[in-house]
């Protein structure tokens, strides 16, 4: 009634104008994927391509629906196409077309366009979905089938070992290897994403960004490249080319699983929650085997687009499959928690393993200074480290140079030696990492800037301003450290050395002689225990340094005369006192 009255009145009514675009009806056709309405899909595809002919993206769906439909004489038409005429480097489109021969039991054409996609594909996606098909035509054509020159086979063997070693987490390895790989076969584009990776997780941006600009350059339409580039686009805040970069991603509609499970990753990473849904609730339905992993990708999506009580199924679910893994019970608990109090979830991360704070609580409540070693091999958790390591604030850095003397591998080693050489590092934690790599058995000369000067760090030499550095004032230090260890963590390590190098300092050149180590290794702890509140006497600590009570009271009392450390301590108590209580001022 009140649009007929609207029309007497002569008032023009409000009209939205929709953008009739590839956009809009590939959107439209990707819901209709989602109800299993393969005619409106595929209506909506054509529309799509209608508006993009020169995008085969919107082609290649058309030829998917219509080789659902079983209509596989019509996709491969379209298929065939594309690889002519349109854009020859789809050449996963021939193993498409291989599909759909083998079902029309065409089986010699299957095998001629197999044959093709093997010694024309360099990525090889679909290598070992292609031997199993080259099984199955073995059987059907009852003869050998023909001989393939695989060209995405050059270099696998060692590209398979880089990627187990970026499984592993042993990045600095993993891009050797990838380096090496790519100067012999430069067009082997899986090799260069994850060369680009493998920069990324190390936290070497401009490295990771021209590396996977190379593999667009090569391929222009390469689904991990593009996914990789706009990760690395909204990590550098183009925001302008990160529009653009979401907007054909949006469009994409992958058929291989790894592609679609790529995808809905990467659109999650860059905040479009309801198309990473869209894509791993697909996944779900359609995979045979669903992993933890999967799980809780699909449930931080629902999470994010406040589906909250699938979000809670589907890390249940993830619980069942994957019952060893700490990540689904740390996020039931904590959308209960949240639950109880009426809040929403803050964001959650996509990534399959425990935010960085909670793995640092959970290994401080460990037994002693170990690490489970799954933990040390998850690449997660050791990239997130690494990236922290560059990327973090100065109690992250801190955090993790501890995090990683408990892992204490090779990897370790290399990253610390990088972070000695960073001229814009802090000193004080440059001190610490040094202490861990003398900690894990590096006893080599070490590169470093210290004090904005390149330097060599000798095995048994501490870097400070003082013009020498006497054996004995090391015996010392490696004596008390060697004691500490076990129930000390690096940062009271860090607050002995720091006293020992400001006693020397302060009273330079009139250093005591110094016989046995013992009696002021004894001191260094004690005084190191009294600043970090640590109940401890002089009695305690001298039997453990195998000295008297006597000798330790006496070179205490000489350490604080010269570094005034009961003053200090006076003074910071003073101010705890008479700080305003939380909340008053």
């Amino acid at each position: 009634m009140k649009e007929k009255q609207r029309a007497v009145s002569g008032k023009p009514a409000k009209i939205i104008p929709v953008q009739w675009d590839a956009t809009y009806f590939f959107e439209r056709a990707v819901r209709s994927l989602d109800r299993y309405h393969y005619d409106k899909a595929l209506k909506n595809f054509k529309r799509a391509a209608h508006f993009e002919p020169e995008n085969p993206v919107n082609h290649c769906n058309m030829a998917g629906i219509l080789s659902e439909l079983g209509n596989y004489e019509e996709s491969n038409k379209i298929l065939k196409w594309i690889v002519d005429e349109l854009d020859p480097t789809m050449t996963e489109c021939h193993f498409y077309m291989a599909n759909n021969y083998a079902n029309m039991e065409m089986y010699e054409a299957a095998e001629d366009s197999l044959v093709q996609y093997l010694e024309e594909d360099d990525e090889g996606h679909f290598i070992d979905e292609a031997e199993e098909m080259m099984e199955l035509l073995t059987f059907e054509l009852a003869r050998p089938t023909k001989q393939a020159n695989i060209k995405s086979l050059g270099g696998m063997r060692e590209h398979d070992q880089a990627r187990v070693l970026l499984e592993e987490g042993k990045f600095a390895q993993a891009v050797k290897l990838l380096e090496d790989i790519v100067e012999q076969h430069p067009e082997f584009s899986a090799a260069r994403n994850n060369l680009a990776l493998a920069f990324y997780y190390m936290g070497q941006f401009d490295k990771a960004m021209q590396t996977i600009l190379k593999v667009l350059e090569l391929d222009e339409g390469n689904l991990h490249a593009l996914c990789n580039l706009a990760i690395f686009y909204q990590h550098g805040g183009e925001r302008e080319k990160l529009a653009n970069m979401l907007g054909l991603l949006r469009k994409t509609y992958p058929f291989h699983q790894e592609h679609a499970f790529k995808l809905a990753t990467t659109l999650g990473i860059l905040g479009d929650h309801e198309g990473a849904y869209r894509h791993f609730s697909r996944l779900i339905r359609t995979s045979g085997n669903v992993d933890g992993s999967l799980c809780h990708y699909a449930a931080v999506a629902a999470c994010q687009t406040g589906r909250y009580a699938e979000a809670e199924k589907l890390w249940q679910q993830g619980k069942a499959v994957d019952p060893q893994s700490e990540v689904a019970p740390y996020y039931l608990d904590y959308l209960a928690e949240v639950k109880a109090k009426g809040q929403q979830p803050a964001p959650v991360s996509y990534h399959y393993h425990l935010p960085f704070e909670e793995q640092i609580k959970l290994w401080e409540r460990l037994p002693g200074e170990a690490i489970p070693e799954r933990f040390k091999r998850d690449p997660l958790v050791r990239s997130s480290f690494f990236w922290a390591l560059r990327h973090g604030d100065r109690q992250t850095k801190l955090q993790v140079i501890q995090a990683l003397g408990m892992i204490g591998d090779d990897e370790v080693r290399e990253a610390l030696h990088a972070f000695l050489k960073e001229p814009q590092e802090e000193d004080d934690l440059k001190r610490i990492a040094l202490l861990v790599l003398r900690s894990i058995g590096d006893t080599e000369s070490v590169e470093a800037v210290f004090g904005g000067e390149p330097t060599i760090v000798e095995p048994r030499r501490i870097p400070t301003r003082l013009p020498v550095w006497e054996d004995s004032w090391q015996d010392v230090l490696e004596e008390a450290l060697r004691r500490m260890r076990p129930s000390y963590d690096l940062v009271q390590q860090h607050d002995l050395l720091t006293l020992w190098i400001e006693f020397l300092s302060r009273i330079y050149p009139d250093v005591p002689k110094i016989g046995k180590p013992g009696g002021w290794a004894a001191a260094l702890e004690y005084w190191t225990a009294k600043m970090h509140s640590r109940p401890v006497s002089f009695e305690e600590v001298a039997r453990r340094y195998e000295t008297s009570a006597a000798t330790v009271s006496k070179h205490a009392r000489r350490i604080d005369e010269v570094c005034g450390i009961q003053d200090k301590m006076r003074s910071a108590n003073a101010v705890l006192q008479t700080r305003p209580i939380d909340g008053q001022e």
